[in-house]
């Protein structure tokens, strides 16, 4: 891979353990991928944020990096293992707390916004069409190649925090444009009438296209909510982190429906339900913003437990960014929620937090919180915003 003499003086230690570490791991990722060079990107969101997902070794890593490693482009977090403000009312460990805080304390040295969210481009980390960038959390990644029109690679989290520290990454995989090329039709001949069809049909769509690229037909519109439902559920059960959505997406109107096709019909979601739903009737947890909840979630959230009151035997968090808690806040939407017994857990969601053993049932909107959701041993149900507030008012699914 081709070097610049400025990158050769990072590689060789010139500007410090952080860069040279960040160039290490660039080079050799570039030279596994085939990449000819580095590229700039215009910013980075780094995932690995949770101590429940670094333990202490990973804490370790980040303390020596912080120790002279400063980022150059803006960099943003994914979620951490709790709310780093009301960590106590979640019901979070104090030892973990600690060890959380640290990690945190790392980034803040490095530069890093504390952010804590999944959807960074809610918050302000928006790329423009075309732009590279380095992301890492998978639902992230769909919506940025996908709904955005940026160019960026799954990364993981070293390699994303390698970013930010050099400001490029190496031009291979999806940065290509001859990598962006749709391989198959999918023809969606069933109406989505729920916001949680957008995950049953992420899943179908994954499971069938596997590591594709999907061109999508037959869909007339789809709002912020759905796309960013869909890109979470896509990412968790199959397809490469892009696709196209005729009419809709920025890039389909460049590319011609693949010659391979599949169809989605009713059966095919309803399939999709009956594998991610389990047999259970009571909840003692319901979670919405697996991604994070946008402020016009939030109002309907709100809207809907106004003069109602939550099962004293369900928790229920409104999963978000702290910047959308704070616009909740001043438009009411929190005092609401709180009012019928919800909590708002800002800066973590329920794929990173420490949850396990906690729950034994979940509902939620989100396929991949239902994903998740099993990995922590907790029965799932995924349904509609509607049902899933139903379901935490009356402690049970209906």
């Amino acid at each position: 891979m081709y070097l610049t003499q400025k990158e050769e003086r990072m590689l060789n230690g010139k500007e410090g353990y952080a860069v040279r570490k960040s160039m290490e791991i660039l080079v050799a990722l570039g030279n596994i991928f085939g990449a000819k060079k580095l590229i700039r990107v215009g910013s980075v969101q780094v995932a690995g944020v949770s101590y429940h997902n670094l333990g202490d070794a990973g804490l370790e890593f980040l303390n020596e990096l912080a120790r002279d490693g400063k980022v150059r482009v803006l960099t943003t977090l994914n979620p951490a293992g709790m709310d780093l403000e009301d960590w106590r009312k979640l019901g979070i460990d104090e030892e973990f707390a600690k060890k959380q805080n640290l990690v945190i304390d790392s980034f803040k040295k490095m530069g890093i916004i504390i952010s804590c969210t999944c959807t960074p481009y809610l918050i302000g980390n928006l790329p423009r069409y075309g732009e590279h960038i380095a992301w890492s959390e998978s639902s992230a990644v769909t919506f940025a190649n996908s709904v955005i029109g940026a160019m960026t690679n799954r990364e993981g989290g070293p390699s994303a925090l390698a970013a930010a520290f050099v400001g490029k990454t190496p031009f291979y995989g999806l940065h290509l444009e001859e990598n962006r090329v749709p391989d198959t039709q999918v023809n969606v001949k069933t109406k989505l009438k729920k916001l949680s069809d957008w995950g049953a049909l992420g899943y179908s769509i994954g499971k069938k296209v596997e590591n594709k690229i999907p061109y999508i037909t037959g869909i007339r519109d789809a709002n912020l909510g759905e796309l960013k439902t869909f890109c979470a559920s896509l990412a968790t059960y199959g397809s490469k982190p892009l696709f196209y959505i005729k009419g809709i997406t920025p890039g389909s109107e460049k590319h011609r429906p693949p010659r391979e096709k599949i169809t989605i019909h009713d059966k095919d979601i309803k399939e999709a339900y009956e594998n991610i739903n389990d047999d259970v009737e009571v909840i003692d947890f319901v979670c919405i913003g697996c991604p994070h909840s946008s402020i016009e979630e939030i109002s309907e959230i709100a809207e809907l437990l106004k003069n109602r009151t939550i099962s004293p035997t369900t928790e229920f968090w409104v999963a978000t960014s702290r910047t959308m808690k704070q616009l909740a806040d001043k438009r009411s939407y929190t005092e609401t929620i709180e009012k019928a017994g919800g909590k708002f857990a800002c800066d973590t969601c329920m794929a990173v937090a420490p949850l396990k053993g906690r729950f034994r049932s979940v509902a939620t909107t989100s396929a991949k919180g239902c994903y998740y959701s099993r990995h922590n041993n907790m029965k799932t149900k995924l349904g509609s915003l509607e049902e899933c507030v139903e379901a935490a008012v009356r402690g049970k699914w209906s």
